[in-house]
């Protein structure tokens, strides 16, 4: 198992290029390169958004907390 030649190189490319086409492999290098652009802008956009205020990470308890049931009590007659 040594390396490979130019001429298997020659033949493994001219494989390729009969399956493919010229015209798909620079489709799908396009669609990559595409494809890392809009990772990359999504990556940015996290990095740049602000950060929650306190005001919005508070929780109303009087809603969030069901309402307890009142004791009732009882005149003596």
């Amino acid at each position: 198992m040594g390396s490979l030649s130019i001429w298997h190189w020659m033949i493994v490319i001219a494989v390729v290029l009969l399956l493919f086409g010229r015209g798909k492999i620079s489709e799908l290098m396009g669609d990559v390169a595409s494809g890392i652009k809009a990772f990359k802008k999504g990556m940015a956009e996290d990095e740049n958004k602000p950060a929650p205020t306190e005001a919005s990470k508070t929780i109303d308890h009087q809603a969030a907390a069901p309402a307890a049931p009142q004791p009732e009590t009882r005149k003596a007659s």
